[in-house]
C-alpha cells in the first residue's frame, strides 16, 4: 500500500511540476484536430509538424496519418512514455523529452502546433519567430483555443487560429 501511494504521489508530483514550467496537460479534442487539418492547414507528405507540449501525442499521430512527419516536444516524462508507446508503429513520428524553450526547430519544420495557455501564447509565437528567423523561412503557427493579438491571422475556425510567422529582417553588419 505504501509503495502504491508513493508511485501515485510521484506521478502527481511530475504532473504538478510540469504545470509550473508550462501549461497543464489538457488533451486536444480529436474532432477539432481533424477539422483543423481539413479546413485550416492541409498537411502534405512534405510537411513536418512540431507539437510544442505534445502531451499524449494525439496531434503528432493525426499529422502522420495525413502523411506528414511529426515531432513532439514534451517535458512530462510520463506523457513522453505514453506518446512513444502510442507511436510505436508509426515511423514518421518521434517524441522528445525536452523543454522546447531550450531547443531549436528542425530545418524541415513547416508548421508548429500548440495548445498553450493565455499566459504563454505570445511568448510561444515570439519563440517561433526566433526560429523562423534562424531558419530564414516562414513557419505556420497553429494555436488551439488562444489567439495572438499582435499577429496577422491567416484564418481560423471555432477552435483554432492559424498564423504565418515570417522571419525577421536581419540587420546587415556595417
Amino acid at each position: 500500500m505504501i509503495v502504491a501511494l508513493w508511485i501515485v504521489g510521484s506521478i502527481l508530483a511530475i504532473f504538478a511540476l510540469t504545470v509550473l514550467r508550462g501549461a497543464p496537460y489538457v488533451p486536444s479534442r480529436s474532432q477539432d484536430i481533424e477539422k483543423a487539418f481539413d479546413d485550416l492547414y492541409r498537411l502534405q507528405d512534405s510537411d513536418m509538424l512540431v507539437d510544442i507540449g505534445s502531451g499524449d501525442g494525439k496531434v503528432c499521430l493525426a499529422a502522420a496519418r495525413r502523411g506528414a512527419r511529426a515531432i513532439g516536444f514534451e517535458i512530462n516524462p510520463m506523457l513522453v512514455l505514453l506518446s512513444r508507446w502510442r507511436a510505436r508503429r508509426q515511423p514518421r513520428v518521434t517524441f522528445r523529452l525536452a523543454d522546447f524553450w531550450h531547443t531549436e526547430l528542425p530545418r524541415e519544420t513547416t508548421i508548429v502546433y500548440t495548445f498553450g495557455d493565455g499566459r504563454d501564447i505570445q511568448r510561444m509565437a515570439d519563440w517561433v519567430q526566433t526560429q523562423a528567423t534562424r531558419l530564414q523561412k516562414p513557419i505556420y503557427f497553429l494555436s488551439y483555443a488562444f489567439g495572438i493579438s499582435d499577429r496577422t491571422l491567416v484564418t481560423r475556425n471555432a477552435s483554432y487560429f492559424l498564423y504565418e510567422i515570417q522571419p525577421s529582417l536581419q540587420q546587415s553588419k556595417p
